[in-house]
Formats: C-alpha cells, sequence, structure tokens
C-alpha cells in the first residue's frame, strides 16, 4: 500500500496517538471539520448526525451507537456524520467530565430518590464484578437520566453550528465553481469575452 508505514504502530502508541495527537489537537480539528464538511448529504442530514453523535455521547458506554442509530433514524441522520460526532466529542479525554456532568445532573434531577449518602463505599468492587443491579440506582439511573438535557442541549448547539458551517462551505464552494466556469468560458472564447466588453 502506498505511504504506509514500515514498521506498523504498536498498541500503546495507537493508543498514545488516539490520546494525544501527533501533529497538534487543532489540526485535529481541521481534519474532522473537514471530514464532516465533505459528506455527500443534505445539511440537516449531516448536522442531524453530527447531533445525534453528540447527545450520545453523555450516555454510558456501551449505549452510544445504539442511541446514535436510533435518534439518526428518527431524525433523518447521517450515520457517518453521527460516529465521527461521537468520536470526536466523545472520547477518554472528555469522557470523565461528561459522565460527571451526566450524573451530577442526574442526582440533581432525583435529588428526593437518591440514598443520602451517595455512591457507595464499594462502588469499586462492584464495577469490577459488574453488578449491574447494584449499580442501577446510585450510578447508572442518575447518569442516563442527567444524560438527556445534556445531550439535549449540546446536541441543538452542534446541529446549528454544522449545519450554518455546511451551508457556508457549500456556498463559498458553489461560488468558486461559478468563477472557474467563467474564468474557462473566457480562456476558451476569447472574442466572445471582447465582444461583450466592446459592446
Amino acid at each position: 500500500m502506498l505511504f504506509r508505514r514500515r514498521k506498523p504502530d504498536g498498541l500503546f502508541e495507537r493508543v498514545r496517538t488516539y490520546l494525544w495527537p501527533r501533529r497538534s489537537f487543532s489540526r485535529s480539528l481541521q481534519y474532522f471539520s473537514k471530514r464532516i464538511l465533505r459528506l455527500k448529504a443534505t445539511p440537516h442530514a449531516v448536522a442531524a448526525g453530527v447531533a445525534a453523535g453528540v447527545f450520545a455521547s453523555f450516555f454510558p458506554v456501551g449505549f452510544h451507537f445504539i442511541i446514535a442509530a436510533i435518534l439518526c433514524w428518527m431524525i433523518a441522520g447521517n450515520l457517518v456524520a453521527a460516529a465521527l460526532g461521537a468520536v470526536f466529542f466523545g472520547n477518554p479525554l472528555t469522557f470523565p467530565l461528561l459522565w460527571g456532568a451526566s450524573w451530577e445532573t442526574g442526582k440533581l434531577i432525583l435529588h428526593d430518590r437518591l440514598p443520602a449518602h451517595g455512591a457507595p463505599a464499594h462502588l469499586g468492587e462492584m464495577l469490577h464484578n459488574l453488578s449491574f443491579a447494584q449499580l442501577w440506582k446510585p450510578i447508572l439511573e442518575p447518569m442516563l437520566i442527567g444524560a438527556v438535557p445534556l445531550g439535549l442541549v449540546f446536541g441543538l448547539l452542534f446541529y446549528g453550528v454544522t449545519r450554518w458551517g455546511m451551508n457556508a462551505f457549500r456556498e463559498q464552494r458553489r461560488k468558486r465553481l461559478a468563477e472557474r466556469a467563467v474564468r474557462h468560458a473566457q480562456s476558451t472564447h476569447p472574442s466572445a469575452s471582447i465582444g461583450s466588453t466592446a459592446r
């Protein structure tokens, strides 16, 4: 394969690059925005897909792509845009912030139904044993309930930004293509352009 590395990256290097890009986060943001803007779908479909991915990022792992796919189907979003939005917005660096915010928001909403002592002291053991029944009340229920309002707010924000960016990008591209067509016509038929200026 052309331009393939002579020595493929190992697991550690791939994880490190995922957490901390080789170039910079600004380059990663530019790459992400170009991937989104060049998707061949309507502005609504792309923006709705990104919004679905952002919305799903607030939910615990395992629910992400299921929620994003269902939401895309409901609002006619683009699945590729949803995957890109979920990977960009929800990653190992942001997961602690997103899930912590979801849990805190859920606790505020369920303040009268949560145990007064909050998370159990033996939470580490419960996570290790994957005791879903024990994790539901103190952890999973507030996370799932708190993720909904946060996901809606940030999803709508990213929908608006993405749709505006898609429309602006396509309008600029339309103008460039029109200008290129005019220049091509003038270079192909110079006499016609001279005659039109003489008139």
